[in-house]
């Protein structure tokens, strides 16, 4: 029986299948996406007071059910997860210079696209959500008419009270054009408690100049706090009249950036609900963050 005292947090967006490099012209099949990255470092970093559930849809297909079956093995509840026939999930394939990655995508036709398709389903899946975790790319991969619906819902969270982390994760190419693009981030902001961005992202997309001046961009917007992550460099912490520098980890070998901001990100939220000050939140970002690089894939199992 689930305690009474049990809060619950939703995270939002699309899981794929990644194809990671496992050596000598190798790969391994696993499940991964930015903000399912982020919900199962949540379920690491939180204790048994947090549920961890992820909002998403998936097809009937057999890969389908495997993901499905990874997240409940993962203690990441799968309630909202929306089920649509003839659809599936999409793919990604990593590819390393030296740590550095990129990646090949195949999701033109990821049942993801369509998990706040469904009015009723979206109005259950928040229901009983106490903290709401999102990105760029969650607002990037849906239609106009859904974006707006979910930034609605968000929206009645925040002002209703509860925690709305929000990681822009910008990636153009998922986008119509760049001002859209610019629009829904900005919208994004405003429904949001917390902001999570990644400097040369907001550096490329909005013009910015320093990490100060995109922290308080978001501020602006409406954020009551923000960290301006930038990689192995310190992130910035930016809230009220507070503007403080926090140094990364050094680590001695990195193999694979790959879901380094996203585990920050969960280390940081799961921090602050956990009552943590922003900068001791960061640390703990950091730290994370440190040990994810050192392994392969996104997802360090």
């Amino acid at each position: 029986m689930t305690p009474a005292s049990t809060r619950r947090i939703v995270a939002i967006g699309e899981c794929m299948i990644e194809l990671a490099s496992a050596g000598e012209g190798l790969y391994r099949k696993g499940f991964a996406g930015d903000t399912f990255n982020t919900a199962w470092y949540l379920r690491r970093e939180l204790d048994a007071d947090w549920r961890v559930a992820y909002l998403t849809a998936l097809g009937t297909d057999p890969t389908s059910n495997e993901m499905l079956a990874f997240f409940a093995e993962a203690g990441i509840e799968t309630t909202p997860v929306r089920r649509i026939d003839g659809a599936m999930p999409g793919l990604y394939m990593i590819h390393l210079d030296g740590a550095e990655r990129s990646f090949s995508y195949w999701r033109d036709t990821s049942a993801a696209k369509q998990l706040a398709a469904d009015p009723g389903h979206l109005e259950a899946a928040f229901a009983g959500g106490d903290a709401f975790y999102f990105s760029g790319i969650t607002l990037a991969i849906l239609p106009a008419t859904d974006r707006n619906a979910l930034l609605e819902k968000l929206g009645a969270a925040k002002a209703a009270g509860k925690a709305v982390a929000f990681d822009p994760n910008i990636r153009p190419r998922l986008w119509p054009d760049p001002a859209e693009m610019r629009r829904s981030i900005k919208a994004a902001a405003g429904v949001s408690t917390i902001c999570l961005p990644s400097f040369p992202d907001e550096k490329a997309a909005f013009g910015d100049a320093s990490l100060a001046e995109t922290a308080d961009r978001y501020l602006g917007l409406g954020a009551d706090e923000v960290v301006v992550k930038d990689g192995p460099d310190p992130a910035l912490v930016a809230y009220a009249n507070t503007r403080e520098q926090v140094a990364a980890e050094a680590v001695a070998q990195a193999l694979d950036t790959t879901g380094a901001g996203d585990s920050f990100s969960a280390a940081y939220f799961a921090a602050r609900l956990d009552g943590l000050p922003p900068i001791d939140a960061a640390r703990k970002g950091h730290a994370l963050a440190a040990q994810v690089v050192q392994h392969y894939g996104a997802l360090m199992r």
